[in-house]
């Protein structure tokens, strides 16, 4: 049981400003201040990411090599030299040729299982398999889905290294190329009765969406006369040549596209995730824009959580302001962060810092805002 009471988390220095703060992790080195006002922070920030990802055998950034091949699968840009992987640890360059290492269309680096309805899912409060909404062409019930089952496909990689990652094992997926799943293995367990919808994950589905694509085109023409909804959950570092289709099989389908805005400051951003941020805004301007071709499901929903130290109420402002440009009526929810990976010397988030956040939305112009798991909150900071 989470307390209420205030708990002692140990005073940390940031190496630039040397202020201390329980506020500042280890995982990142600096302050929020500092990230957002000096341009050496986000280096020092950097150095814990490039560290994990030599251990793990991983590209320790985005490859950039003139000479190297653009992989171009997802958002990155990775040009890779030869002999060497991309960001995400799935692309090498062979003797001048990309091999794709998983990912294909015939199988995949991912585990799955049933989830049954009413789900976790951070857009259950107007998912059709929660809600019944857009019933009945794209929920089997006018309520809960009670009785059917999601099929959450995790797949094992992902073009990011956030340092509060609550997925991280995905990494020993992604270095150990397993478990490997085939397409008709997973469309066997998608087609079972009870599925009415099935969701990519991760990690990431964006260094393997070639398979969910493929997965998806053929689950859909399998499926055809019954529901049988298409979403994601993802960083949104899609490649925009390939975002279209993502979108297409959940507007078709009445699936939900959901992105996690980590930060609006790109400093803040890259401190976090090891990645740049673009161009995460302008997929997601216009995932949403989509969205206007179907009205009665809502297409996108975004999500940010609330580090503390680090996702403050300006970060959330700049998202929220940036959403509710496109549509006031677009679905964000703030998260609560609770230690894990890297970043387990913080606190969880306090009571406080997520009722600022949640007003601040609102006052950006957001109409349809909520706080996604207040059980986890407490007087922490």
């Amino acid at each position: 049981m989470l307390l209420s009471r205030k708990l002692w988390f140990s005073e940390k220095e940031c190496r630039v400003c040397g202020k201390r703060s329980p506020l500042v992790s280890e995982a990142i080195g600096v302050c929020l201040e500092c990230l957002r006002s000096d341009p050496k922070a986000v280096e020092v920030a950097l150095e814990g990411h490039r560290r994990e990802r030599l251990s793990l055998g991983l590209p320790p950034e985005p490859p950039r090599d003139p000479k190297g091949l653009p992989c171009g699968l997802c958002a990155l840009g990775c040009r890779i030299p030869e002999g060497g992987l991309g960001y995400c640890g799935l692309v090498r360059n062979e003797g001048g040729r990309l091999r794709h290492l998983s990912g294909q269309p015939g199988s995949a680096v991912l585990e799955w299982y049933y989830d049954p309805h009413p789900t976790n899912c951070v857009a259950f409060w107007f998912c059709p398999g929660a809600t019944g909404l857009g019933y009945p062409k794209y929920a089997v019930k006018p309520g809960c889905e009670r009785g059917y089952a999601n099929l959450a496909v995790f797949y094992g990689a992902c073009n990011h290294n956030c340092a509060f990652c609550q997925n991280w094992f995905f990494r020993y997926n992604t270095t150990s190329r397993g478990p490997r799943v085939g397409m008709e293995e997973l469309l066997r367990a998608a087609l079972d009765p009870r599925v009415t919808c099935v969701c990519f994950f991760g990690g990431d589905p964006a260094p393997q969406v070639l398979h969910a694509l493929a997965f998806s085109r053929e689950l859909l023409s399998r499926a055809k006369g019954r529901v049988m909804r298409i979403c994601w959950e993802s960083n949104g570092h899609f490649s925009p040549k390939l975002l279209p289709k993502v979108v297409d099989y959940s507007l078709v389908s009445g699936g939900i596209v959901k992105f996690d805005l980590k930060a609006w400051n790109p400093n803040v951003y890259k401190a976090l995730t090891g990645v740049d941020v673009s161009p995460l805004y302008e997929n997601a301007a216009y995932v949403a824009k989509r969205g206007l071709e179907r009205p009665e499901v809502p297409l996108f929903t975004a999500s940010t959580l609330l580090v503390p130290g680090y996702v403050d109420e300006e970060e959330v402002r700049g998202i929220a302001r940036f959403l509710a440009s496109i549509s006031p009526d677009i679905p964000y929810s703030l998260l609560a962060f609770h230690p894990d990976h890297r970043m387990r010397d913080l606190p969880p988030t306090s009571r406080r810092h997520a009722e600022e956040a949640l007003k601040a939305a609102k006052e950006e112009g957001l109409t349809r805002v909520r706080i996604g798991n207040p059980w986890l909150l407490g007087n922490y900071y």
